[in-house]
């Protein structure tokens, strides 16, 4: 099993899910984060003063799947969420060595 996390811009959340839902992957986490990368934020006016805003909002989507699964994933979100402009995101494969579901006991792949 492996857990992907995607930090995404947020407008892409909508296609990003109904992309996965076509894999039938059966759950996400989302969170809002804020953060930056190589852009290092950028530069606002508001009412005529100038502000530097360092902080990106982004949306990081937390999947975890099948090991066989990991390409497809990797493919579906790059598909639905590249614009090919800066700020486009990442994209994090970790190992997960065991998923226990608190309600049934259920672990591993019947977890998921």
């Amino acid at each position: 099993m492996k857990k992907i996390e995607a930090i995404i811009k947020p407008f892409k959340l909508d296609e990003l899910k109904e992309a996965l839902a076509e894999l039938h992957v059966t759950g996400m986490t989302v969170t809002e984060v804020k953060g930056f990368g190589r852009q290092k934020g950028h530069t606002e006016v508001y009412r005529g003063a100038e502000y530097v805003v360092d902080f990106i909002p982004k949306i990081k989507v937390e999947i975890v799947v099948s090991g066989e699964l990991v390409d497809q994933v990797i493919e579906t979100i790059l598909g639905s969420v590249k614009t090919g402009k800066i700020g486009d995101g990442k994209i994090f494969v970790m190992p997960i060595e065991t998923v226990c579901r608190i309600r049934t006991g259920e672990r591993d792949k019947d977890a998921i």
